[in-house]
């Protein structure tokens, strides 16, 4: 079997899990979705994605649930653990605990991000992401920014600060207002303390000072090239990559001198990770 084709079936594997998170997942199942053989689809599993296929069903679900305990702070955390598929709350504490070095209940007053991420460091290799551009013309914006500087691995920390503006601010609520990212370096090549990058939400007026740190900028009117991205944030540097080395050197045009941005059109974990969508802009000169 070519190296590719095998990497396209576990690659398969990964987004049914992804997909089928809250169902049964065995191992019969997933071979099945694999075409391998149950008997040494443990062993293949683990070789691509550099741990067990348990262990990676179990994480993934205890990311959602890291996530509902900061970001959905409404639910109640048996609740969280009867969707992560644990028997009970002492259970799901455990195996948090044993995670991520402290309790969900602790966890969600003061979330360690950058220990948390440390856990998610698959050596998944995700194929190309097809190409389809288009060119267009950004109206002047006018946001609210929370500037983030240091650790991506500390970037949720910023996230959740912002998301405290928004609510008790409500001068840009994300159900009315657009919300955005500006990426002024690339997590991958960028020193983490010196990684920029801000967290922005659509205004219509200047915002006053306030204990957050939430400044205004603009993101300017000009042409950039637009491509949407499917799925997790954690892949998004593929499709940006191939904006940058495939789609721009053949398409003659040239960028301009303001960062790549995004807009994230839903979040997570609202939605699933795989129902994730981010439109992904390059500023072009004219």
């Amino acid at each position: 079997m070519k190296p590719n084709a095998y990497a396209l079936k576990l690659h398969r594997v990964c987004d049914y899990i992804y997909r089928h998170l809250d169902e049964d997942l065995t191992v019969e199942t997933l071979s099945d979705v694999a075409h391998f053989s149950k008997y040494h689809f443990h062993r293949q599993f683990s070789e691509y994605v550099g741990l067990s296929v348990f262990k990676f069903i179990q994480l993934t679900r205890l990311k959602r649930a890291s996530y509902q305990l900061v970001f959905e702070q409404e639910k109640r955390i048996i609740d969280i653990a009867l969707q992560a598929h644990f028997e009970s709350h002492e259970s799901f504490s455990r195996a948090f605990k044993k995670q991520f070095g402290i309790t969900p209940t602790a966890f969600r007053k003061a979330p360690l991000w950058e220990v948390w991420h440390q856990q998610y460091q698959f050596k998944i290799q995700r194929g190309k992401q097809t190409m389809q551009v288009e060119i267009i013309d950004f109206p002047e914006t006018l946001i609210a920014v929370l500037e983030h500087r240091g650790a991506p691995a500390k970037l949720n920390e910023s996230v959740g600060q912002f998301i405290e503006w928004r609510q008790h601010s409500q001068l840009s609520p994300v159900t009315q207002k657009r919300t955005f990212g500006l990426a002024y370096d690339d997590p991958n090549t960028t020193e983490p303390s010196a990684f920029r990058f801000d967290i922005c939400g659509e205004v219509a007026s200047e915002i006053p000072e306030n204990l957050q740190g939430v400044i205004n900028k603009r993101i300017p009117a000009g042409r950039c090239a637009k491509i949407r991205h499917f799925g997790s944030h954690d892949d998004i540097d593929k499709t940006i990559y191939g904006l940058y080395g495939d789609w721009l050197p053949q398409s003659g045009q040239q960028p301009r001198d303001f960062p790549c941005f995004f807009e994230y059109l839903n979040f997570f974990p609202e939605v699933a990770e795989h129902e994730l969508i981010t439109d992904i802009y390059l500023p072009l000169k004219s």
